[in-house]
């Protein structure tokens, strides 16, 4: 054994002082290697981030949740008026009381929700107010930092308390545990009684639009009712100021189904229902199994394209090396030919260039690696994209790269040990 691996050692030291001699030829030669093995590493690195974005606020939805979202439907012709008195849409308690009835449904629990400026003594920050049952912590998955989430208890007596998000509390308590002080909404004081654990926010759309929970300030839905009622006002500027009220029953509804294999069968069941008591488009559903299903869909068509892409980065960079490889052999056929007069073998002769072309391929694909890993953490710095390396993709691209320089370099190293010595002795 030590005698092969020395012999091993001893070829691959002499096709290294071979190529070492032409060193700005075998630079070139490698260049493909490199930009297909960093394109592989890179792209791959990008679309992984992307889809893990993707399938984390996914999950954060509930895999065996579906959500049900009150929307406004377009105005109707342009009104002249500065104030719009009253408008109703979206979702109503009928709506929950079906939706109840299915019997692969096993909870409902709504929400309300509006934007305020929140207050603590003299700091303010702009959140989102969440008016919803004990049990959205666990359909959300929301994890308590410190303290409490709200009870029955608390939603059979209305209380003022609330359970605010990470960033609200960076906000109004910097420099203390908000628990047990109060903040101000509007002219109402409420007590709170826990923090939301951090949640990292993507800004991607999945579904719908983007959500910062960790700028929410939860609070029983009786609470909500007592305090704010079912009236929202929006403001909107342009040419014309205008001011809308209206009256919108629950924002959302968010559907737990027992059975994960029934959901896509209850979301068509919900929308028939839906359909039949709404006559305009007030509402929208998002399915998160399904757009997880369809992420993974689109992240295997987006591998695929992307190996295609690499395939054919590697192809030209083997057409380079079996190319330079080639000319070697023209250039040392007279070497070739005193090799196998002085008693080498056709094998030797194979070994010889096969090295090279692998030494070639193998360091083409080294310097891919360095810059594919390179490369996803400028794009991360740069641009905020979140991008994940992951071990296999490093390890594919760069064994690709070295059976490409065995690919490419067995002909010419098989044209070089098929030369007739005597021919080749003569070749000048």
């Amino acid at each position: 054994m030590r005698i092969d691996i020395f012999h091993l050692l001893r070829i691959l030291k002499f096709g290294w002082k071979n190529l070492w001699l032409h060193k700005l030829r075998s630079f070139l030669t490698i260049l493909g290697i490199v930009f297909g093995v960093a394109s592989v590493i890179s792209m791959l690195a990008i679309g992984e981030g992307a889809s893990y974005e993707a399938r984390e606020k996914i999950k954060e939805l509930g895999s065996h949740n579906i959500i049900i979202r009150s929307v406004k439907p377009p105005s109707e012709g342009k009104s002249q008026q500065t104030t719009v008195i009253l408008g109703v849409y979206g979702l109503v308690h009928k709506d929950l009381l079906k939706i109840k009835a299915i019997p692969s449904v096993e909870k409902v629990i709504p929400t309300w929700e509006m934007r305020e400026e929140i207050w603590h003594i003299g700091r303010r920050v702009m959140g989102r107010i969440v008016g919803t049952y004990p049990d959205y912590k666990e359909v959300r998955n929301l994890e308590i930092e410190d303290g409490r989430f709200f009870n029955e208890v608390d939603m059979r007596l209305s209380r003022s308390v609330v359970v605010i998000g990470s960033s609200i509390k960076k906000s109004l308590f910097p420099f203390e545990n908000p628990i047990g002080k109060t903040i101000r909404i509007r002219s109402n004081y409420f007590r709170v009684i826990g923090v939301v654990k951090e949640k990292v926010f993507s800004s991607s759309k999945i579904g719908f639009e983007a959500e910062d929970i960790n700028f929410d300030v939860y609070m029983p839905f009786t609470t909500e009712r007592v305090f704010f009622g079912k009236y929202e006002t929006l403001s909107t500027r342009g040419p014309v100021f205008r001011r809308e009220r209206n009256l919108v029953e629950y924002h959302r509804f968010i559907v737990r189904v027992k059975d994960m294999e029934k959901i896509l069968t209850t979301s068509t069941v919900i929308e028939k229902i839906l359909r039949v008591s709404h006559k305009k488009d007030d509402y929208e559903i998002l399915v998160p199994l399904q757009l997880l299903r369809q992420t993974e869909h689109t992240k295997r068509i987006f591998n695929i394209v992307l190996g295609s892409i690499a395939a054919i980065s590697l192809l030209v960079g083997g057409i380079g090396i079996m190319n330079i490889m080639l000319a070697t052999v023209t250039e040392r056929t007279r070497e070739i030919g005193i090799r196998r007069a002085v008693g080498a073998k056709r094998k030797d002769i194979v070994s010889q260039f096969l090295s090279e072309s692998v030494i070639l391929s193998a360091l083409g694909g080294i310097v891919g690696v360095i810059l594919g890993i390179i490369i996803p953490k400028l794009v991360t710095k740069f641009s905020g994209m979140t991008t994940l390396i992951t071990f296999w993709s490093v390890i594919i691209a760069f064994s690709i790269s070295v059976a490409v320089g065995i690919t490419f370099g067995i002909y010419p190293a098989r044209k070089a040990s098929l030369l007739d010595p005597i021919q080749a002795l003569r070749y000048e």
